[in-house]
């Protein structure tokens, strides 16, 4: 394995990495993320095919890896600055993101609408990666491929492929397969989420301060609430989602 070395701050690489840390947009335009921390490389590692680049501080110990990989080392004061954790663990990587593919709706999924929190987003992609339900994205939501929504999933995103797709797509497509929508809201016409057979629907959970998009809303099937006490009047996303994503296994 070749190792490079690089101590200047304003190296190519380096500035590279550190727009992608902060520029959704230049992810995307870059077709490439960046994540931080030992486990996650272990994650990406065993679990995704398109690892590029990977940094770490001189004096630790880099496990094998393919040899189509870019391996560098730096100062450790350089990757203080380069990390964007409080307490760096000593390795940042960079990973090409997914290619993009048609987007077929199917039964037994979960519609995310508008949740722009990237720990609620994390830890519902790191839940449906353990049930095994397919997450699909819709307008508003967070990047799941930032640092901080990589870092909530526990390296989600490596074994299991968020889907982005327009609202309005997702509407037709329903349609025409379908495939009927059961939106998470406390509407007059809502009913316990355990009375129906969820494996048969596209389920939407919504930002808690918006909820669901009013069209989503009116063009649903059927409504469905999650009963708790009457005094509480609603749930974290990431765990509405989890009892929903239970329900539906």
């Amino acid at each position: 394995m070749t190792v490079e070395r690089i101590t200047a701050a304003q190296n190519p690489l380096i500035r590279h990495i550190r727009k992608l840390q902060s520029s959704r947009s230049y992810r995307r335009e870059c077709g490439q993320f960046v994540c931080d921390g030992w486990k996650l490389l272990e994650e990406a590692c065993k679990w995704y095919p398109h690892l590029l680049t990977v940094v770490y501080t001189e004096g630790l110990s880099c496990p094998p890896l393919p040899k189509t990989v870019r391996v560098v080392q730096v100062p450790e004061s350089l990757m203080q600055s380069l990390s964007s954790m409080k307490s760096p663990q000593g390795v940042v990587f960079t990973c090409a993101l997914p290619t993009a593919e048609s987007v077929l709706p199917v039964p037994g999924s979960l519609l995310l609408d508008g949740i722009q929190d990237p720990g609620n987003l994390g830890t519902i992609l790191r839940t449906a990666d353990a049930f095994g339900i397919p997450v699909y994205l819709t307008n508003g939501c967070a990047d799941p491929y930032s640092e901080k929504t990589i870092r909530a999933s526990m390296g989600a995103v490596f074994r299991s492929d968020p889907k982005f797709i327009s609202m309005e797509d997702c509407l037709s497509l329903c349609k025409e397969g379908g495939i009927p929508i059961a939106a998470t809201a406390l509407t007059p016409t809502a009913v316990d989420l355990r009375t129906l057979d969820l494996r048969q629907y596209m389920t939407v959970i919504g930002s808690e301060g918006q909820g669901i998009c009013r069209e989503l809303l009116e063009r649903s099937q059927q409504q469905v609430i999650i009963p708790m006490e009457p005094r509480c009047e609603s749930l974290n996303a990431a765990i509405a989602a989890a009892i929903v994503m239970w329900q539906m296994k």
